[in-house]
């Protein structure tokens, strides 16, 4: 088991990037923190050390995409309707964010995972692969069908 201290230090570094893997894949803000909290309790309760930060991170990563797809298969989740899609809660994004977050979040999950890690993480393809379980060829394939199916749904030539 984990220390306390570590365990903060880990979400200090990693917290925000659970949450956006969270958000791209459950769409909605309380799936986002109970997956959240159970990423970070793996951790504690996680006990082999890591070789690096970046194989902290990568396990990190890995752990919450496993969760979401956990969740996302659960019998409770199939019977549930998230308040984003009751429209309960109030915009807060501009018009512009909310169409390029509405366009990343409309992806396949295969899409999402590679877009998320390769321009948002900063990894390079070959490591997208190591983390997916994917060939190199297949990440930079489901990279430039996604850029594709962004620019089809946002409209334009721009770079996206």
């Amino acid at each position: 088991m984990r220390s306390e201290q570590e365990v903060e230090a880990a979400i200090r570094r990693y917290a925000d990037m659970v949450r956006r893997i969270c958000m791209l894949h459950l769409k909605n803000t309380s799936d986002t923190e109970d997956i959240f909290q159970e990423v970070f309790l793996k951790y504690a309760l996680h006990c082999p050390a890591f070789q690096t930060k970046e194989h902290e991170k990568a396990w990190l990563i890995r752990v919450t995409i496993n969760q979401c797809k956990d969740l996302l298969k659960s019998m409770y989740r199939s019977r549930t309707v998230s308040m984003e899609e009751l429209g309960c809660l109030p915009d807060r994004q501009s018009d512009d964010a909310r169409e390029v977050l509405e366009a990343l979040l409309s992806l396949p999950p295969k899409y999402k995972d590679a877009v998320y890690l390769h321009y948002y993480e900063g990894y390079s393809a070959v490591e997208v692969g190591r983390m997916l379980h994917k060939n190199t060829n297949t990440v930079y394939t489901l990279l430039a069908r996604a850029k594709k199916r962004l620019q089809a749904q946002l409209g334009g030539d721009a770079d996206v």
